[in-house]
């Protein structure tokens, strides 16, 4: 039987002005805004909508920007009856996805993830730390390039996206001397991202202890529906658990491509992205042509998503 997963975006999937037309057209997503702004105590919203680029790439309001129109994108979506049998989010997108579970509520998850944007920037002083994409080049190799350049400082895999794109962070001359040798090892091209900080990489263990000490207030509820998470590519099977998997997710490898072969191979045959961009949708489409990718950001892909899903426009 085929299944239906929903999948959400994470940090660097931004831009001014979005969730703009779900918030103008739906009530339901109205409120998803209204709830962000009132739990934060300012006007997210307004960041999202019409704030500079600048202010909206802080990380601290990054991630609350993305999660607020994720979750409105997910309303938009369950208001027409569409619903996930598995969830996962890439990174920032994990807490989307137990959002939709219903494992935290939404005020819960969005002033975390403030603070897990503040921490995760505050670790590493700027100026220390990178990020870069090696594309072209397998998982044996680039770990081979991260363990060659170990002596120039700390390098580690950070992304496993998909086979063709994987992300390494660490220091900013060992990620550079790791990029130079994957190159020598094949790599087609290599990437430097425009983010001031190594995320998923022992460098934040700081940050996922304090994250951990917010998560300890929050209440977590029952899991609705099943959610594979980054760590470990696997479901989360016990409640107990999540709070230390996202203390350990922020310095720790996301397996986003394991992830989507597990789904595919559990019978998913339908992804729908929720959330602003499209860059999990690439990689899902890069891992395995054959299953639908479909999105939902704005009215024109949600009502695109309705049509293939059920026939009809909303």
């Amino acid at each position: 039987m085929s299944k239906i997963a929903f999948i959400f975006s994470g940090q660097g999937a931004q831009y001014v002005g979005m969730g703009k037309e779900l918030y103008d057209n739906i009530e339901e997503c109205r409120e998803v805004f209204y709830k962000a702004d009132k739990a934060l105590g300012f006007p997210i919203s307004n960041i999202c909508f019409k704030g500079s680029k600048e202010e909206l790439d802080r990380t601290e309001n990054t991630q609350p920007a993305i999660l607020t129109t994720s979750i409105a994108a997910l309303k938009a979506l369950e208001k027409s009856g569409i619903k996930a049998d598995i969830v996962a989010g890439l990174s920032l997108g994990e807490y989307s996805a137990l959002v939709c579970s219903g494992v935290f509520s939404f005020e819960d998850a969005v002033t975390v993830v403030k603070k897990r944007g503040k921490f995760m920037q505050e670790e590493v002083p700027e100026g220390v730390g990178t990020m870069a994409a090696i594309i072209g080049l397998d998982r044996e190799k680039v770990s081979k390039a991260c363990e060659e350049c170990k002596e120039y400082g700390i390098v580690e895999v950070a992304n496993y996206n998909c086979s063709s794109q994987i992300v390494i962070a660490g220091e900013i001359n060992a990620v550079d001397k790791a990029c130079e040798s994957a190159k020598n090892l094949g790599a087609k091209r290599v990437i430097k991202l425009s983010v001031s900080a190594p995320f998923h990489t022992s460098m934040l263990k700081g940050a996922g202890e304090k994250l951990y000490k917010e998560l300890e207030k929050v209440t977590l509820n029952h899991i609705n529906i099943p959610v594979m998470t980054n760590v470990t590519a696997n479901y989360i099977t016990d409640i107990n658990d999540v709070k230390d998997i996202l203390r350990r997710q922020v310095m720790s490898s996301v397996l986003w491509e394991d992830i989507v072969k597990k789904m595919i191979n559990e019978g998913v045959d339908t992804f729908i992205e929720l959330g602003p961009g499209k860059a999990l949708s690439g990689f899902v489409k890069k891992i395995n042509r054959k299953v639908k990718v479909l999105n939902v950001e704005d009215l024109a892909s949600l009502n695109k998503t309705i049509y293939e899903l059920k026939g009809e426009e909303n």
